[in-house]
Parts: C-alpha cells; structure tokens; sequence
C-alpha cells in the first residue's frame, strides 16, 4: 500500500455521519467524518472527523491517537481528570476510554484508531 496523503484537512469536505448515538441535552451533536484509509486485516483506520458543539457520552473501543486541528472541548474520562483540548493538541486515549464529550467549539481532527496490545 502506498502512503496516503490527507491535504488540507481543515478545508475537506466531510460526509455527514449523523447525531451522536447518547446525546446529554440539547444541542444534539452532529458528526461528520472521512476515512481516508482502513485496513480491515491490521484493524486500523484513519482519517478527518467534526463534531458540532453539545455533550454525550462515548465509549473510545481501539486506542486512538487524534490531532485536533479546529475547534475546542473538553474530554471527561470516568477514571482520570478532565482534559481541555483545543486545536493544536495531541491526544492519546487507550482502548475503552469511558467518558464525556463537552464540544464548546466545532472540533475537528486527524485520526488513527488501532488495536493496542
């Protein structure tokens, strides 16, 4: 496989994926996402993903390793302190990260989810 290139993801055009699956309140979040490489066989996938402001809870199943490059929320683990994150940071969250999304502003980011042994 060849490497992949993801130019400018800030002004990509991302698929609409639909409203977060629990939602906490009212706005209800929408997601946008694009793939932009999966291997099924290794169980990695990368790509861009927004979420629009509001809160809801999100099991994170593989470890992932996101780079966020727009935006600004907060994460609020069940086992650790909350993390305040905004564009420009790097943030790794091993598998089954239980917790909270709070997006203040529309978040957008680079992905790699994996199996982490």
């Amino acid at each position: 496989m060849a490497p992949i290139l993801i130019a400018n993801p800030l002004q990509l055009e991302l698929p609409a994926v639909g409203p977060v699956a629990s939602p906490i309140g009212h706005p209800v979040v929408e997601l946008k996402c694009f793939v932009a490489a999966e291997l099924t066989d290794k169980h990695v996938e990368t790509g861009v993903w927004e979420a629009s402001p509001g809160r809801w809870r999100r099991q994170i199943i593989q470890a992932e390793l996101s780079h966020f490059i727009a935006g600004r929320c907060t994460f609020l683990p069940d086992d650790g302190p909350p993390l305040e994150i905004q564009a420009g940071d790097a943030v790794f969250f091993p598998p089954n990260s239980l917790g909270t999304w709070h997006v203040h502003e529309t978040v957008r980011k680079t992905y790699v989810t994996f199996d982490y042994c």
